[in-house]
């Protein structure tokens, strides 16, 4: 008696620590897919200054700009906010793979849409769409939890910062690269009416054509992580006769529904209201607000031109300064994050991060004097410069 119940007792233990093993090929999978919202989300900031100014929103008046630029921008981060749990909650029920190829078909869908637009309200009910469409990286970080054992947990999402910098550093320099092409390569593209007219189909076409290629390898590959997810046909069919349903579809509904009560039922929002929740979210709240402001105001300064506060760049130099910072941020996060965090702790990196905002904006003026008094002088750079560096910090505070 005694020696069954020590190996009904020890047995599985020793079972986990053996089979505690991290599945790779789903895990790549999914940061993989992560990528496709970084690139959607970031390709059109290298020339979306110079998009504002040609679609004759703002009559020609420069210091319009950066407010519709600021509106098209800030609407994909809106509508996304307003949608995100929806469409977790959603996953819960009918599974995370078919909300995650929702997601990536309005991403390819929204982007086609913004090459093809050739008025500002188009351009913004284009992002719109990419932003409601979009609820993927809170299902993709649930899936990721689903398929981890806790002990691995950390590691795994230790890599989900590699994705999203490799997204941010490839979008802006295909969104500085190809945006108007038939006028930069003109070789290849200037016989083209339809680049002449759409030119910034090419730049958005990429995105969407990895977020459609993204697609078919979820439909094909990726594996459901709800255990008896109620399909979407089934889930309208017993909306639409919910007055009228056989015994049968009624059994399989109980079934269903009780499938849900027993495990993965979505909880109340009112419970997550804890103050630890509150103050977490507050934090990340106020972080968003600091490190987007940052990002949308920086290609606009850089697009400006200097007698107005600027620097006067073209969209390809643009696109390279956000690629540096892309790749710098991807290699200091995997290489320096833990070791930082280990040493000072969350509390004490998130208050340095956050603070190190205020030097980055601060920069965006003198950068300006010193453009107005000598050019986009070696200055200018090692300011530039500067000012990427010290931008890591804000990055640092999302790992916080």
């Amino acid at each position: 008696m005694a020696n069954s119940r020590t190996a009904d007792e020890e047995t599985p233990l020793l079972r986990n620590k053996k089979t505690s093993s991290i599945p790779w090929t789903q895990i790549s999978l999914l940061l993989i897919l992560q990528l496709a919202e970084p690139l959607t989300s970031q390709v059109i900031y290298p020339f979306s200054p110079e998009f504002v100014r040609n679609v004759g929103i703002t009559h020609g008046d420069e210091s319009k700009v950066g407010y519709y630029v600021g509106l098209m921008q800030s609407i994909f981060f809106a509508t996304q906010a307003l949608t995100v749990l929806h469409w977790s909650r959603i996953s819960d029920i009918v599974g995370r793979k078919p909300v995650i190829l929702t997601g990536l078909f309005g991403l390819s869908l929204s982007m086609y849409c913004f090459g093809l637009s050739r008025t500002y309200w188009g351009a913004v009910v284009s992002r719109s769409l990419n932003g409601a469409l979009n609820g993927n990286i809170g299902v993709m970080k649930s899936m990721l939890a689903e398929i981890t054992e806790p002990e691995n947990l950390a590691k795994v999402y230790g890599y989900m910062p590699i994705a999203w910098s490799t997204g941010g550093t490839l979008g802006p320099f295909i969104g500085g690269s190809l945006s108007r092409p038939a006028d930069r390569f003109p070789d290849t593209f200037g016989g083209s009416q339809f680049m002449h007219q759409y030119p910034y189909f090419l730049a958005c076409a990429v995105p969407a054509t990895f977020s459609a290629i993204a697609w078919l390898i979820t439909f094909a590959y990726l594996k459901e992580t709800v255990r008896s997810p109620i399909s979407v046909r089934k889930l309208f069919k017993s909306r639409k006769n919910k007055d009228d349903l056989s015994s049968e579809d009624q059994s399989t509904t109980s079934a269903a529904e009780a499938v849900l009560d027993e495990r993965e039922k979505p909880v109340p929002l009112h419970a997550l209201f804890t103050s630890r929740v509150l103050i977490a979210a507050g934090n990340y709240a106020t972080l968003s607000i600091v490190d987007i402001a940052y990002r949308a105001i920086q290609p606009l300064f850089f697009s400006t031109p200097v007698s107005m506060g600027g620097l006067g760049f073209p969209p390809p130099v643009i696109g390279w300064v956000l690629s540096v910072f892309g790749v710098l941020n991807g290699v200091f996060q995997v290489f320096f994050f833990a070791r930082i965090h280990d040493r000072w702790g969350t509390r004490n990196v998130f208050i340095a991060g956050l603070f190190a905002a205020v030097p980055c904006f601060a920069l965006f003026p003198v950068m300006n004097v010193l453009a107005k008094a000598e050019g986009v002088s070696r200055a200018v750079w090692l300011t530039i410069g500067l000012q990427i560096i010290l931008s890591l910090g804000l990055s640092l505070c999302y790992g916080a």
